[in-house]
Formats: structure tokens, sequence, C-alpha cells
């Protein structure tokens, strides 16, 4: 805490915290996706419900990547090399997985998604849920968003 003394008056100020920090963003795609991987090994039937949440994943996975190459500009810039890798090996694996998804939803290949799936559950091993917290309005539509962009080239 800073405690400021202007003509006389002091006023205290403290730290200012950021509460849209990337780590939080981070945190809460993870949980979306956690959510959503539950779900679809739930579900025993293909239906446009799986093929929005299984989109939504593609999106959760595409900004949390964003926010990794973010977070790791900003440890580049303080010279914090060794974190900046140890972070990089340690989220490799969600570089790949917004990639994967799009094939087999692009390619209509719903037969590789629980493969694809049980790829990612060691990823969300730490993340306890035991109330969904994310509801159908999240992902309604995600399915259609991502069939509207156009393709990543191969």
């Amino acid at each position: 805490m800073l405690r400021l003394v202007f003509g006389g008056l002091s006023e205290v100020m403290s730290r200012v915290v950021n509460t849209d920090s990337v780590g939080k963003a981070r945190s809460q795609h993870m949980r979306t996706a956690a959510e959503i991987i539950r779900r679809l090994s739930q579900k025993s039937d293909l239906d446009d419900e799986v093929k929005d949440m299984t989109a939504l994943l593609v999106f959760c996975f595409r900004e949390i990547e964003d926010g990794i190459e973010e977070a790791m500009v900003a440890w580049e810039k303080r010279n914090y090399w060794n974190k900046v890798e140890q972070f990089r090996q340690q989220w490799t694996w969600v570089g790949r997985a917004p990639a994967s998804l799009e094939r087999v939803i692009r390619a209509n290949a719903w037969d590789q998604l629980p493969t694809q799936l049980a790829s990612l559950f060691e990823h969300f091993s730490d993340i306890t849920i035991n109330k969904f917290t994310r509801g159908a309005e999240m992902w309604e539509g995600a399915y259609d968003r991502l069939m509207a962009e156009t393709p990543p080239t191969r």
C-alpha cells in the first residue's frame, strides 16, 4: 500500500489489479472446454448440439493459444527465457488441438471425435467439475460460425 501526501492531505492508494488478465481468460476458457468435453463424453448420438460444442472447443483453444502467445511476449520482454520455454512446452498441445478438431468438423469425420477428445483429457485432469456452470447459449450457433470462416489452408 502506498500513502501519498498532498499539501497536508494524505491519500491511501492500493496496488492496481488487472481483473481481465490473460491468465484469468485462459482459466475461464479451460473451464469452458473442460465442461464441454465432459458433456460430449456423455453424449451417445451425433446431433446439432455435439457439432456446436465441438466448434466451441475450437474457439476456446484458439483463445487459449492467443493468450499464451501474449503471456510469452510479456515474459520475453523481461528476459524470462526459462519461464517462456517451460510455458511453451507446457502448452504446445493447445496449438494442435483446434486444428485437429477443425479437421474432424470440416471433413465430417465425427467417428474420430471420441479419439480426439480422449487425447485432451489429460490436460483437464486438474479441473474439477462438481456443477456445470456453462449453458447451451454459450455454444449455440458455434458450428455455423466456424463453418462460415474460410477453411485453413493446408
